[in-house]
């Protein structure tokens, strides 16, 4: 596991408490009733914060799972160094 998931995961956990050890990684949109648009919101904002990356408005609606999430800033701290 490297360390962007790891710290991708703490974000996850910060947002979804009651996610539990490896439902973090598998954690989507249509397993969470709990992922709304609000929660959407505030995840960004931790992963934002967490990672000093710019979430694009128009990337939102393709960014629907931990995994997405985890290509879309391995994508964009690859671009960036």
């Amino acid at each position: 596991m490297t360390e962007l998931h790891q710290r991708l995961g703490r974000c996850f956990c910060l947002v979804f408490p009651d996610l539990r050890g490896p439902e973090v990684y598998s954690a989507s949109v249509a397993s969470l009733a709990a992922w709304d648009s609000m929660t959407m919101i505030v995840l960004v904002s931790v992963i934002e914060e967490e990672f000093h990356v710019k979430v694009a408005y128009e990337d939102l609606p393709d960014l629907v799972s931990f995994e997405l999430f985890l290509d879309y800033l391995g994508n964009k701290i690859h671009a960036a160094s």
